[in-house]
């Protein structure tokens, strides 16, 4: 049989996998296997040279028996309809694992912003607004960063919704500036939410984190904060890559001066000349590999070469469910993306709540509830994981689909 590398649907397989074991029929998949809303819209922008550029955007709800739906907006030129599908999927299962009222979702527009000024960027932004608008709102779906959109695009969304509704609407939006109701740790949170399982994932295979070989796949947001945590832990961070090529030295990276020469697009390597190839990094023998990149690096062909104890997922699908296979067979603890990467999602989730009491937070008080959250998610899936002797892909996917289950069931959906 051929490798599953379709997000889409290789979702579905686990999440078909995860009801079945809770004991919920057919009809229950049925009602999950898709978003319940995915809307597709053309946005013309009026572009610097004065030409006319009709782009493509999407947005998938998955589930909203929770709540209102929750998800970021990503700009690139690879989004598609499969790929918002799965993802609004994952942000459901994410949502469950870390218990926030919310079901998932997730929105894109085809585009390039590499290749685009500000000014097109900000246009496009406020169309992409326009166009879901009636879909979209504090109460409804409330969309976040994701891939090239950062708190600047969401501050010029917000402007548009509040523009829109006529009233200050922080509520609308996540990942926002500090000034405009954003929330203390945002930034890092999906980095820190990836430490706390690293930590967690370490204890339980006593692995001491002091010393510890790191190898980290991406220095994009996640990637680069993740370095910055691993090294001031005290653990050596062996290997890192961008888009262009991997550094390795076995004695440990200065991860302070690659931050340093980054640019804004998460690029370094191009400064150094003997790089190593993305492929070689992964077969680097460390403690803890993080591939946070994209999706589709670990799969059969190198499952069996990964020299790591522990992997922890911080991109979205890095791992084939074949390559899990392999690697859980191995003894490889693998922490699944949608348990290592909500950190995001849970201060996104915070960030609203403070919208909605109109009271902030300090940086000390979000990072003491993200730590909770995280902790208690880890062992929670843990835990089923050893008592159900089942991998902690489908021990995660059975935490994270239950809540949705449950209260579609209550609804009388099913």
């Amino acid at each position: 049989m051929a490798e599953n590398l379709n997000l889409f649907t290789s979702t579905q397989v686990v999440i078909q996998e995860a009801l079945n074991k809770l004991g919920y029929d057919e009809g229950m998949f049925e009602l999950l296997k898709e978003p319940l809303r995915m809307l597709e819209v053309r946005i013309p922008i009026k572009m610097d040279d004065g030409l006319v550029k009709v782009f493509t955007g999407y947005r998938a709800q998955h589930n909203d028996a929770v709540g209102p739906t929750k998800g970021g907006v990503r700009f690139h030129p690879q989004v598609t309809e499969d790929e918002m599908k799965a993802l609004s999927m994952w942000m459901t299962l994410k949502c469950g694992i870390v218990d926030l009222p919310y079901g998932g979702a997730k929105g894109g527009v085809i585009c390039d912003p590499r290749q685009m000024s500000m000014n097109e960027i900000e246009k496009l932004s406020r169309g992409y607004v326009r166009a879901i608008s009636q879909f979209v709102g504090p109460t409804k779906d409330i969309p976040a960063p994701d891939v090239f959109t950062n708190s600047q695009i969401m501050a010029w969304m917000m402007d548009e919704y509040s523009r829109m509704d006529e009233f200050n609407s922080p509520g609308f939006i996540t990942g926002k500036p500090i000034v405009l109701g954003g929330s203390q740790g945002r930034d890092r949170a999906t980095a820190q939410g990836v430490t706390i399982c690293v930590e967690e994932a370490a204890k339980k295979r006593g692995i001491d984190m002091k010393g510890a070989r790191v190898v980290i796949q991406g220095f994009g947001n996640a990637g680069s904060f993740l370095a910055k945590f691993m090294s001031d832990a005290g653990a050596k961070v062996i290997g890192i890559s961008d888009a262009y090529g991997a550094l390795h030295d076995p004695n440990g990276l200065d991860i302070d001066y690659l931050l340093d020469r980054r640019d804004s697009f998460g690029t370094v390597t191009t400064l150094f000349e003997n790089t190593i190839s993305n492929k070689e990094l992964l077969e680097l023998d460390c403690d803890i590999l993080v591939p946070a990149a994209i999706e589709n690096q670990i799969t059969s062909e190198n499952a069996h070469k990964i020299r790591a104890t522990i992997v922890v997922e911080a991109a979205n699908g890095p791992t084939t469910s074949e390559a899990t296979k392999i690697l859980t067979e191995r003894g490889i603890l693998l922490v699944p993306d949608v348990l290592a990467s909500a950190g995001g999602v849970t201060v996104s989730y915070f960030e609203w709540v403070q919208n909605n009491q109109g009271y902030y937070w300090t940086e000390e008080e979000v990072n003491e509830k993200l730590y909770k959250k995280m902790i208690d998610a880890f062992e929670n899936v843990f835990t089923v994981s050893t008592t159900r002797n089942i991998d902690m892909r489908l021990a995660a996917y059975m935490v994270g689909v239950r809540k949705t289950a449950e209260a579609s069931r209550f609804r009388g959906w099913v």
